[in-house]
This record gives structure tokens, sequence and C-alpha cells, in this order.
């Protein structure tokens, strides 16, 4: 059977003259494709929010916070309290040389923040240069902490979003002018706009960063500071280190190593290792459904086939009759099969394209809904091999059918 437009427009026809059957199946075979797309857009865009919130964090980093002990260890009582100090970077460096970074923290909470008449309230961090290998800022204006604003004690501060436009509500960059922290005044460097849902020991948009040895004197610390962050070099996994860290510690701090409570540790890695089995999940279930769902479409079609080939028994009968060869009929009701199933999948693809555009530009975060072009081809040609395989049973069918046997029916 060769396709020209008399071959189309008899497809068509024979199409048509079950509308409703036609109709009904049509919409199986939309509805499948529409739940797979859809569901295989939604996915896509949900992590791609998710994986927003996590932007600018190390994904293999250990946070380590001094804790009470729940055990007694060589004579000490538990309940004890230990603090971590700068003497214990370079030991735990020395001891576990698959970390690549080891920074320490300090933090105050609650601490007023003004400039000129505008006043607001925060939190002042202090850290090192490298702690953006761990938390990556997103600066709006100027820059970050580098090493020599680390060693001179530099008067310098950046601060997060919210202080900005709570102190600075005109707007424009702020680097250069100066805000007053409790009783001391601190130089603005930079803004940092880092929106990540994961922060360590505080909200980034109320936070002021500033040099670590700066806010020991601050705040009176002397050597202790507050956590320690570590982050393993590239291709370590953080979770076969986590009890090699808690033995060096807890040798370095007198604890037992089987103490849990005494020292936490929170390793991101585990974090986004648990988000990326949701999602390897999720796309299984979508798969699973939408796949079902094409699966039940597909045997719509070939039922609706069967019956069209029943009836139209007197047709092939005479087709054949008049020299119609077995692979003409089989090309035909193929044909057929195939062209349901394209016509209303390809419905389905512009359906769900069209809601999943809408979708993306609804979502206030930006989130990747649409499905890419490949994604959609490889939808249309396995569209295009369901309806073969649905037709090609009624297509056997109407190749059996004898002159004979169609005239006795007639």
């Amino acid at each position: 059977m060769k396709f020209d437009i008399d071959s189309f427009r008899e497809i068509g026809d024979s199409l048509l003259r079950n509308k409703r059957r036609t109709l009904l199946t049509g919409f199986g075979v939309f509805w499948g494709l529409f739940m797979l797309l859809f569901m295989m857009g939604g996915g896509r865009g949900i992590k791609a929010l998710l994986e927003k919130n996590f932007e600018g964090f190390a994904t293999n980093t250990v946070v380590m916070i001094s804790t009470n002990t729940s055990k007694p260890y060589k004579g000490l009582p538990e309940g004890r309290y230990w603090n971590f100090n700068y003497d214990d970077l370079d030991y735990i460096k020395m001891m576990v040389p698959e970390l690549d970074v080891v920074t320490p923290q300090i933090s105050n909470w609650g601490v007023s923040l003004s400039r000129d008449q505008y006043s607001s309230s925060g939190h002042v961090k202090g850290i090192e240069a490298d702690y953006c290998k761990i938390e990556e800022p997103k600066m709006k204006y100027g820059r970050f902490l580098n090493d020599v604003d680390v060693r001179q004690e530099r008067k310098v501060c950046i601060i997060g979003k919210r202080i900005y436009t709570s102190l600075f509500p005109e707007g424009g960059d702020p680097c250069g002018e100066f805000i007053q922290i409790g009783s001391v005044w601190l130089q603005v460097i930079g803004v940092d706009y880092n929106s990540s849902s994961i922060n360590i020991n505080g909200n980034s948009d109320q936070q002021v960063t500033v040099p670590i040895t700066l806010a020991s004197k601050l705040y009176q610390r002397g050597k202790n500071v507050d956590i320690i962050c570590v982050s393993g070099k590239p291709g370590v996994k953080m979770t076969s280190l986590e009890h090699r860290i808690r033995s060096v510690v807890a040798h370095r701090k007198q604890f037992d190593p089987t103490d849990d409570e005494a020292l936490m540790l929170l390793n991101t890695e585990q974090i986004f290792q648990i988000v990326d089995n949701l999602f390897r999940g999720l796309n299984f279930l979508i798969w699973l459904v939408g796949l079902g769902t094409l699966l039940a479409g597909a045997i719509g079609v070939s039922n609706i086939m069967l019956v069209t080939v029943k009836e139209r028994t007197v047709e092939i009968g005479i087709r054949r009759a008049i020299g119609a060869l077995p692979g003409e009929i089989l090309t035909q009701i193929l044909s057929e099969s195939i062209a349901l199933t394209l016509a209303a999948g390809s419905a389905g693809i512009v359906f769900s394209v069209l809601l999943l555009s809408l979708l993306e530009k609804v979502s206030s975060e930006g989130g990747q809904f649409l499905i890419s072009f490949w994604t959609a081809v490889i939808a249309a040609l396995l569209l295009a091999a369901l309806g073969a395989v649905a037709g090609l049973a009624p297509a056997m069918r109407a190749m059996k059918i004898k002159p004979v046997d169609a005239m006795r029916d007639e």
C-alpha cells in the first residue's frame, strides 16, 4: 500500500466511521502520554527547585559541634562539656589527610545593628577566608573575606540581604559605608545574596560575616571556636570518614569514641543522598504509572481495531477478491493503528507542554518544568511502536480473511 493523499484519506475515513470508539480509545492514549510527560516535567521541576535551595553548599561537608558527654571516660564524669579550639584544626588535618578544608566558625546571636536612623538585628558569624569552599557566597556587591582580612583582624563585614534592605533602604552599593554592631563600627565590604536553605549556624539573610580573628576578640573567645566544618578531597566519601573523625576528636578531647552525644556530626552528604534516592524512587514511580497508562491505551487501540476489522470483513474480502495483496491489508490496518495512537499522543504532548510551560511561568523560584525536545521525540517514537504492536493482532486477523468467507457473512 503506497502512502499518498488517497491512502491518508482512506485511513481517516476508516477511523471516522467509529467516531465514539475512536475518541474513547484516543483519549486513553492521550491521557497516558499526558500523565507520563507531565509527571516527568513536574518531577524535574520540583527537583530543580529543591536543588536551588541547596545551591552553593558543598555536598561533601561534615559539621562538628561539641556537646555534653553522656558517658564517663577515664575517670572523667558524664555530662562534661568541652570546646573546640584553634589547636584542634592542625591536629584534625594531620590525622585525617583525606580532608581538603578544615575551617572554624564563631557565632554570636541577637546582635543590634544600626546605621544613621536605621536599625536592624541579626547574628554575627566569624569565619576564615576558606569558608567560602563550604558555603559559597552569592555576592551582590563587593567581595568576600580574604586571608589578609583575617590575619590583620580588619574591622570589615559582609551583610546579608535582609540586613542590607533594612540598613540601606535607598539601595545602591553600600561598600565603603560603616554600620554599628553593638558598640563597634565595621566597614561594609560586600553584600551576600545567598538564598540557600542550608545554612550553618543561622540564616544568611540576617547574617553579618566578619573575620574570625576579629570575632574572637570582640566576644572574648580566646582560642575557643563554636564549630568546625570539614570537607573531603574530590572523590572522598565523607560517610566513610565519619567514624575516624569521631575517634580522632574523642582521643583529642578525652571522651568515649562510642559516645555519640558528645560530638554531633552533621553530614550533608547524607542529606543530598536522601534527596537523590527520593527522586530516583519518584522517577521510577512516574515511569511505572505512565507506561502502565500507555499500555492500557494501547490495549484499547488493539481492541477497537479488532472490532473495526470484524465490521469490515466484507470490505476486506472484496479487496482481496479484486487483487489486494495480504501485505497491503496488513499495512492498512497497522497504518490506522499508528495514526490513531500518534494523533492522540501528539495531543497529549502538546497539552502537557502547555501545562508545564504555564507551571514554569507561575513558579516564583524559577523551576525548570519543561521537558526536553528529545524527550518529546522519544515519546512520539514510543507511541508509534505501541501503535504498531497494538495493530499487529488485528492486522494478522484481517490478512486471514478469505473472499469466500466474506461473501458468506454478507
